[in-house]
Order: structure tokens, then C-alpha cells, then sequence
């Protein structure tokens, strides 16, 4: 017989679970997004005792961990996810994909069965640590109360190993239900900082740019503030070279009196067009790659003897564009050039991808932050960023889709002040749209736009590349929604959030108006072709 099993008297004091959040808000973490079950309630009730740290509850562990990527990105803080044993874990995983190719840094917290019970392979008993490892910089499973406080310190420290990334604690619910070691032991906040790029660097990329020829100035990661914006731009006019960033950056500052920045293409073809001939100062970016393997094109799209390896992700990309730009003379920056004028598209003329960006960059507060998914908005709205006010843009780092609701979920309680705005394709968005009620839930000022075209466009695109007939039933079956079509503004009112349907650019423009005035959540469904 397993006497582990038996009952037992309640334990006064102070417990493990008391430690762990003790710890966890002394290395910084102020806000918990969770979707907890049984393994999970004595933290819950920890949660509950101390009342420090904010817990936001979703329906869903992929708008948890979406959430905690958003928060990450716009706060630089580290956020907690709350998590029910490996499979709940595992619904989270794909956020948590995209979370570690953007850097950003976050402690999950997944509960697991009593060390007593595992052996018994109860239904939801499995390996969370191998599901973990893909997209942690570190698991640690809690293994006994009086270690706890070196755990939560070792999972903190990893989150700021190299670009950042996410830490994963297993927390056994006999080691947080046990009584807790009052030893004084401390985590303390250590923040996360860039580390320096040498001047053997800088000299190197000195000498590989002596060379006449064509210049390009890559950036990425750390590089896409304001301040790496504007030294980027200064060392492309110092060089006569070009200014452009990485195809799908974490958060990048655009628009006001900040320079253009041209993106990096998507498909291999395009890239090496738009590389040319040309040498490649990679700031805070990875070298350019084809985002899929496509037969007869190279992986790797500028070759090594073209990459000039300034700054890698991690690394302080902006003092390195400054050091540089010092050392190899040349033209000043120009002053910024005035904002384009904007205005309203035909109100009369129905929605078009283009049309929508037209209306958003007329009124898109100042200091907004846009959650962009898709590619039927995401390009037009990055091809003209630079004509909207100050803003910043988060975009789908990794790939794996229904990362856009949750995001902004995340963002809006980091930067509770700004207005955010949601550029969200209509597929995707399926895959993560509990985020509304928990928009509805906690009257976040979000304002969405539903790119409804009803058809998985980017398959289409490809498809159309490999000269695949969209025409054919099968074909047409697996890329289009339009059998039936989805009835956004029903979704969005089903989980509490106000909606509506635009067809016009006048429609969008009124209900764009409403939205962004809003102290809550809006979702406008914009009928595209």
C-alpha cells in the first residue's frame, strides 16, 4: 500500500509553494498568466495568500503562453505562465516556439503529480521534461523545499543567457505542499544585459568594409529600438548603403521622425534581389535564409564572404553601430524627412488590404503597439510604417501561427496606457481565439481587425508559385474557409467583446474610430477579396 496516499493533517506556516512565489517576485515577476488544474491548486492558494503578483486567467495554455511572450516583449520584464502538468504544457508549446526565437524571457511554471504518485503512470503522468527542453533555456523540477530559492535563481539566470529566452520550473506538488525552510536565502533582481562587442570586432568589420562596393545594413534583435534605428541609419549614410531589418523582428520602433527601414524579403528570390551583389552588416540579425527549403535555391542567401558579423543576437548591436559608424568617415546622416501626408481612402469603395493600412495610418495613436499575424496585412503595413506616427510593431517570429490575439493580450497589460491594435488574419486566428474573453475579461484596449478573406492566402500564394491549380477541389477544399464563412462579429460577441462588420472603407474607418476610443476590447471583421 502507498501510505503517501493517506491523509493528512493540514501544515501550518509558512510552505513551499509560499517560498517559490517569495522568490519568484524577488528576482522581478509581477504578473502570472494561468490555466491551472489540480497539480496546480496549492499554488493557486499560495497565489491567493500572498496577493502580490497579478494572475490573469485564460482558456487556453496557448493564450497563456502567447500572453507572456507579448508582456515580455513590450516590458523587457519576465513574466510567469501557471501550467497543468505536460499535456497543458504541451497546448502551450507553440507560443512558446515563437517566444524563444524572439528572446524573450519568461518562467513557466507546470505542476506536476506527487514524486510518490509518478510511479504509478496516472493518466495525465507524462515527460514534461523532454517537452520542456525544445523551448527552455533550462528546466529545473523542484526536488525539495530548502533548495527552492537556488531553483527560482538558476531559472532566472537562465532566462538571460544569451538573447534571452524562456526558463521551465517542475514543481511536484508534495515538494510546494511541504512545509518551507524560513533560512533567509534570497534571490534577489539580477537584469539582463547585453554583452559587448569587442574592438577586434569592430576593427575587423573596419577592414571588411575599406573595399568600395554596395552596403547593406542588416538589423535585428537589440538593433530595432529608436536609438539602433537611428545608428544603423547613420552608419548606412556614412557607407552610401541601405538601411533594412530582419523579415519577422520580436518588437521594432517605427514611424514618427525615425528613418525608413526597408524589410527583408520573404521568398529566397526575392531576398537575393533585393541583396544584389551587396555586403551585409549584420546588426543584432541572423544572416539571411529561406524561410522553407525550396528545390534549386541555396538555404543560405548571402554567401559568408559577403557577411560582415558585427553584432549577433545578444549582443549590444547599438554601441557597436555607433563604434563603427566613428571609425569609417563618410556622409552624416541626413536630417529626417518630414511625415508623408495621409488621409482616408474613397469611403464609398470596398475594403482592400492596402485600404485598410490607408485608414489605420490616419488613425493610429501615437506610441500604439501593433500585434501584426498574417501576411495579407502584415505586408502592406510594413512596406508603410514609416508614414504612421511613433509606434511598435510585434510580429510572428517563428512561425507558428496563433500567436496574434494572444500577444496583444500580453502587451495591453504591459503597457496598460498605449492602445494596441491588432493586425490579425482570419486563419490564424482560430487557433487562439479564447484571447477575447480574456480581453472582455479584463477590459483590455485592444482594437482588432479581422483580415477576413476567408481562404488561407499565404498557401495560396505558395501554391501558386509551384503552379498548383487553386481551382482544384482538393486544392480548394484545404485553402479556403469559405464553407462555411466564419461569422467574426458572432465569435467575438459570444466571449463579451463589442464587434463589427466593415465592407467599406467608410464602415472601417467609423468603426476604427469607435474602437480606438474605447476603454475595452472592439473586434472589426474587414470583409477582403
Amino acid at each position: 500500500m502507498n501510505v503517501q496516499s493517506e491523509a493528512k493533517a493540514p501544515v501550518s506556516g509558512r510552505l513551499g509553494a509560499d517560498l517559490l512565489l517569495d522568490s519568484l517576485y524577488e528576482g522581478g515577476a509581477r504578473i502570472c498568466f494561468a490555466n491551472p488544474g489540480t497539480t496546480e491548486l496549492g499554488l493557486v492558494s499560495a497565489l491567493a495568500r500572498d496577493g502580490r503578483l497579478r494572475c490573469v486567467l485564460s482558456l487556453f495554455e496557448g493564450v497563456c503562453t502567447g500572453a507572456a511572450d507579448g508582456y515580455a516583449r513590450v516590458s523587457g520584464q519576465v513574466p510567469l505562465t501557471l501550467l497543468h502538468l505536460g499535456p497543458g504544457f504541451a497546448n502551450g508549446i507553440a507560443n512558446l516556439h515563437n517566444a524563444r526565437r524572439a528572446g524573450s524571457r519568461i518562467i513557466n511554471l507546470i505542476g506536476d503529480h506527487a514524486t510518490w504518485h509518478l510511479a504509478y503512470d496516472a493518466p495525465l503522468t507524462s515527460d514534461i521534461v523532454s517537452l520542456a527542453q525544445p523551448v527552455s533555456r533550462q528546466v529545473i523540477s523542484l526536488a525539495k523545499p530548502d533548495a527552492i530559492a537556488d531553483d527560482v535563481r538558476q531559472a532566472f539566470a537562465a532566462t538571460n543567457l544569451a538573447e534571452g529566452g524562456a526558463a521551465t520550473l517542475i514543481f511536484p506538488t508534495d515538494v510546494v505542499d511541504a512545509p518551507a525552510p524560513d533560512n533567509g536565502n534570497t534571490v534577489g533582481f539580477v537584469p539582463y544585459q547585453l554583452t559587448s562587442v569587442g574592438d577586434d570586432r569592430i576593427k575587423s568589420a573596419v577592414a571588411a568594409l575599406s573595399e568600395p562596393g554596395e552596403t547593406i545594413v542588416l538589423l535585428g534583435g537589440s538593433a530595432l529600438t529608436e536609438a539602433g534605428i537611428r545608428a544603423g541609419a547613420a552608419l548606412a549614410a556614412a557607407l552610401g548603403g541601405r538601411l533594412l531589418m530582419e523579415p519577422y523582428p520580436g518588437i521594432v520602433t517605427l514611424g514618427g521622425d525615425l528613418p525608413k527601414v526597408e524589410r527583408q524579403a520573404y521568398f529566397p528570390d526575392d531576398v537575393i534581389a533585393q541583396m544584389g551583389d551587396a555586403r551585409v552588416v549584420l546588426a543584432g540579425a541572423r544572416m539571411p535564409i529561406s524561410y522553407f527549403g525550396y528545390e534549386g535555391w541555396s538555404s543560405q542567401l548571402v554567401p559568408d564572404e559577403r557577411l560582415v558579423r558585427l553584432a549577433a543576437p545578444g549582443e549590444d548591436a547599438v554601441a557597436a553601430l555607433v563604434a563603427l559608424a566613428s571609425q569609417v568617415g563618410g556622409e552624416p546622416a541626413p536630417a529626417p524627412a518630414p511625415m508623408e501626408a495621409v488621409c482616408s481612402p474613397e469611403a464609398d469603395a470596398a475594403l482592400t488590404p492596402v485600404s485598410v493600412v490607408e485608414e489605420l495610418l490616419v488613425q493610429l495613436p501615437q506610441d500604439a503597439v501593433i500585434s501584426l499575424e498574417g501576411s495579407t496585412l502584415g505586408g502592406p503595413w510594413l512596406r508603410n510604417a514609416h508614414r504612421a506616427k511613433r509606434h511598435r510593431v510585434m510580429t510572428n517570429t517563428g512561425g507558428a501561427i496563433g500567436q496574434g490575439l494572444p500577444c496583444a493580450v500580453g502587451a495591453a497589460l504591459a503597457q496598460p496606457d498605449a492602445r494596441i491594435v491588432a493586425l490579425q488574419s482570419d486563419g490564424s486566428a482560430q487557433y487562439t481565439l479564447q484571447s477575447l474573453w480574456t480581453m472582455a475579461r479584463e477590459g483590455l484596449k485592444v482594437t482588432i481587425i479581422i483580415a477576413a478573406n476567408h481562404r488561407y492566402a499565404i498557401l495560396q500564394t505558395e501554391l501558386n508559385r509551384a503552379e498548383v491549380p487553386l481551382d482544384d477541389k482538393i486544392v480548394a477544399d484545404l485553402t479556403k474557409l469559405d464553407s462555411p464563412k466564419v461569422d467574426w462579429v458572432a465569435l467575438a460577441k459570444g466571449y463579451g467583446v463589442e464587434a463589427i462588420r466593415a465592407t467599406t472603407n467608410g464602415e472601417l474607418s467609423a468603426a476604427l474610430r469607435h474602437g480606438l476610443t474605447l476603454d475595452g476590447p472592439l473586434l472589426i471583421q474587414a470583409e477582403l477579396p
